[in-house]
């Protein structure tokens, strides 16, 4: 079983299939999700996935999406679509939701910002943990925020940042103190590290689980990425229609067998009282 990734492989575009795919506000990443758990026992699974990248500020992915059809639906029904109300709090605009965020913690974040995301499928949407990019005017990446779901329709959010609102450097590992309650397999105890390496060709987010033994989980998800198109958004479909329903099908299937290997369980506590809490880099 192949071991989540740690870094990207060399970039093979060329110059002008670079700038047209950085200038693209709606992406699509096609590649694998990992998961390794090294103990009580050792469980491991890797499946093919595909997310989303696309620009949350102004309205440059909405103006993208208006070219896709039938099959993708930005705020409205289609096979793939995205809805504001995934994201955030529910129902603030994203773009106020993210930047108030930022300025609470004190981070100048007044350019663009991309979000990683995994879309719905025919009308389901699961997403286990979305992230927010969020950059200066001069595009220095400043703030990062792992938004993540539980089964129990439960979010939180995991703001990383330096304290005084430093550019985040690429592939750094960045810690949060874990408070949100995800796996019954794992105690609400221990820290995230978070490492990201993003190009215009290809995304990596590893996170990685440690409790007070040490590592316990790693994961990963990464895409190659391509502009999303008539093409490529048929592509998604017709590869993985049921990719979302997948998801928490896999999610259901892996705590089953853990369950069955005795692997020690624990009930959910409260949610965390605060919706967002600070990670230090």
């Amino acid at each position: 079983m192949p071991a989540p990734q740690t870094a990207l492989a060399p970039d093979t575009l060329t110059a002008p299939q670079r700038v047209a795919l950085e200038g693209a506000p709606l992406q699509l990443g096609f590649g694998p999700i990992r998961h390794v758990r090294l103990r009580p026992v050792h469980h491991a699974f890797s499946y093919p996935g595909f997310f989303m990248r696309l620009r949350i500020d102004g309205d440059f992915a909405v103006r993208a999406a208006q070219g896709l059809g039938r099959w993708f639906g930005f705020e409205r029904r289609a096979p793939i679509s995205f809805h504001a109300a995934d994201h955030g709090d529910g129902h603030t605009p994203l773009e106020d939701w993210i930047r108030s965020r930022c300025r609470e913690a004190g981070v100048n974040a007044d350019g663009p910002i991309w979000l990683h995301t995994f879309p719905r499928m025919l009308g389901y949407a699961f997403k286990p943990v979305s992230f927010w990019f969020c950059h200066r005017a001069d595009g220095e990446l400043v703030t990062v925020i792992a938004e993540v779901n539980n089964t129990f329709n439960e979010r939180h959010c995991y703001l990383l940042s330096q304290p005084d609102g430093a550019p985040l450097s690429q592939g750094r590992a960045m810690q949060a103190t874990k408070v949100f309650h995800v796996s019954p397999f794992c105690s609400v105890t221990g820290s995230y590290t978070f490492r990201f390496f993003n190009r215009a060709d290809r995304a990596l987010a590893r996170i990685d689980y440690h409790d007070e033994e040490g590592p316990l989980l790693l994961t990963s998800f990464s895409g190659a990425m391509v502009a999303a198109s008539r093409a490529t958004v048929r592509r998604a479909i017709v590869g993985q229609p049921f990719f979302t329903i997948g998801v928490i099908t896999r999610i259901h299937l892996q705590a089953l067998r853990l369950w069955l290997a005795r692997v020690p369980f624990h009930r959910k506590p409260e949610p965390p009282e605060a919706f967002v809490s600070r990670g230090l880099p």
